[in-house]
């Protein structure tokens, strides 16, 4: 019995010293005391009334036109920071917040982490949404109105379905793919007609939109998954949209580690602009498609105890089969 209760005692007091180096680190929980200077500045502006007020945020969407090939030039589409971005960020602060939920996440990961995928981790415990685009942004490059509709849209590797819902409203039906158990539940709450990662291009029918938003470097083989997507979209009008975090860096995670894919492809040039260029005329041009639209923006993500957000780089494409008619999708 005394050998338990000193089991007990020494639990406990690890478990204290546990969350009193938290509170340590993440010091205060405020909005006075975010620590970003950016995320600082943003949670002031939406404080006051002036929240469209300038924030800087340039460098997420900025672009140096002369530096893109030729061929891509044209196709550039300029993004900015708009209200449902800015929304994204203010809710990603408030959360971060949260002092007792990221006291709970932060346990939960340490025991975890060696056993789970973060993946699994993050829909276990409802954490970690991604942002890629807002309705606004999705529309300008997909070049649609809001009352556009269209039969199919799938979405690979679809998380949560947070960023599935920004799309899933300009369709009449939504497949989605994703291997982590916990975000497969999450997708199912959202009534998404979950489809298994080796099923979705066998089906009776073609998609008219199919998103891989951040996929193309956490695969084995994304060559051969783009030339599945090309396949499986409908002739003529059917649109890939795709999202890679640049500098493009492929690995996949595997248990919890992350290890070089079986078949990568490899991007060059060292700066954004060189990187977009050689996926456009290159890699896309290998698998079968050709740009119709890109744009520059954040790749975002929820934060935790240690960040209020977290923030890449994404080129994010609308792409069409080679040698088939520009139209809308």
């Amino acid at each position: 019995m005394c050998h338990l209760q000193l089991r007990t005692l020494v639990f406990v007091a690890w478990l204290l010293a546990y969350v009193a180096f938290l509170v340590s680190v993440r010091k205060m929980w405020t909005g006075k005391y975010v620590r970003s200077p950016l995320a600082r500045s943003l949670f002031m502006n939406m404080a006051s009334e002036n929240g469209a007020a300038a924030i800087e945020t340039q460098e997420w969407y900025r672009c140096g036109p002369d530096l893109l090939g030729d061929s891509v030039r044209p196709l550039f589409v300029q993004s900015h920071l708009d209200s449902g971005t800015k929304a994204f960020l203010k809710e990603s602060v408030e959360k971060s917040g949260w002092l007792f939920t990221q006291l709970y996440h932060s346990f939960v990961s340490t025991v975890l982490g060696p056993l789970v995928s973060r993946t699994s981790i993050n829909g276990f415990l409802g954490r970690g949404s991604m942002f890629v685009f807002s309705t606004e942004q999705f529309q300008r490059l997909l070049r649609i109105d809001p009352e556009w509709r269209a039969d199919r849209l799938l979405d690979l590797g679809a998380g949560d379905g947070g960023v599935t819902e920004v799309m899933g409203a300009h369709f009449r039906e939504v497949y989605v793919t994703e291997v982590s158990p916990p975000m497969k539940w999450h997708l199912q709450r959202r009534n998404y007609k979950l489809l298994g990662i080796d099923e979705w291009q066998q089906t009776d029918f073609q998609y008219d939109v199919i998103s891989c938003l951040n996929l193309l470097d956490r695969c084995d083989d994304p060559l051969h998954l783009l030339r599945d997507i090309k396949l499986s979209l409908v002739p003529n009008t059917g649109r890939l949209v795709l999202a890679a975090v640049l500098p493009f860096q492929p690995y996949v995670e595997i248990g919890g580690k992350w290890q070089r894919p079986k078949d990568h492809v490899k991007v060059k040039g060292k700066t954004w602009e060189e990187q977009v260029t050689n996926l456009s005329n290159e890699v896309f041009r290998r698998a079968g498609f050709e740009v119709e639209a890109v744009t520059r923006l954040p790749y975002l993500c929820e934060g935790d105890m240690y960040n209020d957000y977290y923030v890449l780089d994404d080129a994010v494409f609308v792409l069409k089969a080679s040698g088939e008619r520009s139209e809308s999708a």
